[in-house]
């Protein structure tokens, strides 16, 4: 029997891993793919506002712990973070592991920035997120990313879906869904649109249908990427 190529993944949110899982099924099912999950990590940075010395210790200990996992014949290949709020301490773990580390938004901001190439400094991104924590780190992020491929920095535009998380977290996904709609449909016209967390992808077709736009997902973008390193 063939060996699946070995995939772990760490999620700082209990609902990332479903939407993730499906991404990679459907984007590389060749792919075996297993969850490391700290759900209390959001909720301390949420209440701390700022990623403390204590939570970059944490990602490095999960990160390492997941680069470990499989065995000889075997090995995890490649991690990939769903915990949009969090790349500089995806990065000390990207700086310290030999395989490759992926952070949730670099492949959609990557696709995003090819989308607005052409109009440069004018180009417009929207950015929907149901975590109001993550617009700062994410405005941040596709800045540094158009810095390090010499590309001007489009504009975001930004909505959050308010109440979307909580609804998903309750048990009520068709309205967590339906907000995140709602927030799409409040974007002005732009280039292209992010849903920038992975626990909000399973809205996907609902913001398509709401936009003209084309719509990225983070897990299928990063699915994408992830098999471009590992498989070639």
């Amino acid at each position: 029997m063939t060996q699946k190529t070995r995939i772990a993944m760490i999620s700082a949110l209990a609902q990332s891993p479903p939407p993730a899982m499906a991404a990679m099924a459907e984007v590389w099912p060749a792919a075996q793919v297993h969850n490391v999950i700290d759900d209390s990590l959001a909720a301390d940075l949420a209440m701390l506002g700022l990623i403390t010395p204590g939570i970059y210790q944490r990602f490095m200990t999960l990160g390492r712990y997941a680069a470990a996992t499989g065995d000889e014949l075997n090995p995890t290949r490649g991690i990939l973070f769903t915990c949009s709020a969090f790349r500089p301490a995806i990065n000390r773990v990207k700086a310290a592991l030999p395989i490759p580390v992926l952070s949730p938004n670099e492949a959609a901001f990557e696709e995003a920035l090819a989308c607005t190439k052409a109009k440069g400094a004018n180009g417009r991104v929207g950015l929907l997120l149901s975590f109001a924590g993550s617009l700062a780190p994410l405005t941040a992020e596709l800045a540094e990313i158009a810095t390090e491929l010499g590309l001007p920095c489009p504009a975001i535009v930004s909505e959050v879906a308010d109440g979307a998380l909580d609804a998903l977290q309750n048990g009520a996904p068709e309205r967590h869904d339906a907000l995140i709609a709602a927030a799409a449909m409040r974007l002005p016209p732009v280039d292209v649109v992010v849903i920038g967390q992975f626990s909000m992808a399973r809205a996907a077709p609902l913001v398509r249908d709401a936009r003209r736009e084309p719509v990225l997902t983070t897990p299928h973008m990063a699915a994408a990427k992830l098999k471009r390193l590992i498989a070639g």
